[in-house]
């Protein structure tokens, strides 16, 4: 009996490729625009490998800036090549193509006077490029590279990752540049950090939620019904009285917060509930876990 031929690359797997692709250019794009728009001109740095970048083109301002990125790419791939998944790195290599290609080509002048905003301004810039990169399949190299594989291994977040990693751009900004341009890049860097998070988690982002009441069977049912989430029943006795309690335990999404406060709130306004944010949550159903 001759079996049918199934194709191993579909027209899902075709579009998916073609989404990454664009993430990964419009990501870059914007990302050089900060570059070459305010932190060059301003000199300023940027964080990790793009910073050590304009360090060394401050020093060697004959070499290309897109091309000092390159290079100092290769043995962080290198690195990387055992530690993270072969589709991360094969769309991290063509995002790091992508992002030297466009640190070369894209200049646009934007003019911003106060260093203060400049800084700001560059960390929103870089953190929505950062962002919409990183929610590709790869990344555009350098320390994203090395913030993923701290999240696989130590669960790390992206943003944290990303602000330890720059500890050494900073002091040699403040050698190479001055003071003030490392507390300029410092403000821009945390800034870039947290819209990093942002951009990446959105409002996927995974709350984790006890709640300690009386009618605890009742929020059980609502929760199950009409946010259609799972709970866990953790038998408990309180400290003070030695009663018997039950805890409900759920993971819910940022949007349904709000509504399943709202809902304790009408069935027991005394009920006890504590709202946590989740680094990552492994699941089919409500995991946000990396994609990488």
């Amino acid at each position: 009996m001759k079996i049918p031929y199934k194709p191993t690359f579909t027209l899902a797997d075709m579009r998916q490729v073609m989404v990454n692709f664009l993430q990964l250019t419009v990501g870059s794009i914007i990302c050089a625009v900060a570059v070459n728009g305010i932190i060059i001109p301003h000199e300023f740095a940027a964080s990790s490998v793009t910073g050590l970048t304009l360090i060394i083109n401050e020093v060697f301002p004959a070499l290309d800036v897109g091309m000092i990125y390159l290079l100092i790419n290769i043995p962080l791939f290198l690195a990387a090549m055992m530690s993270v998944g072969r589709r991360f790195f094969l769309y991290s290599l063509v995002g790091t193509a992508i992002f030297s290609l466009a640190l070369s080509l894209v200049q646009v002048d934007l003019t911003v006077e106060n260093d203060i905003l400049a800084a700001i301004f560059a960390g929103i810039i870089i953190g929505i490029g950062g962002g919409i990169i990183l929610r590709s399949q790869g990344s555009s190299g350098g320390a994203d590279i090395l913030s993923v594989m701290l999240l696989k291994r130590f669960s790390i977040s992206l943003g944290s990752s990303v602000l330890a990693l720059n500890v050494g751009v900073l002091i040699l900004t403040a050698m190479v540049f001055s003071l003030d341009a490392a507390l300029y890049t410092l403000i821009q860097i945390h800034v870039a950090g947290n819209l990093i998070n942002l951009v990446v988690t959105g409002l996927s982002q995974r709350k984790a939620v006890m709640i300690i009441s009386k009618q605890w069977p009742e929020i059980n049912r609502e929760i199950l019904r009409d946010l259609r989430r799972g709970t866990t029943i953790i038998p408990a006795r309180g400290g003070y009285s030695g009663s018997e309690e039950n805890v409900l335990y759920a993971v819910v999404n940022f949007r349904e917060i709000g509504q399943l406060k709202r809902m304790i709130r009408e069935i027991d306004p005394d009920a006890f509930v504590v709202v946590s944010d989740t680094m990552e949550v492994m699941n089919y159903r409500i995991g946000n876990q990396p994609h990488w």
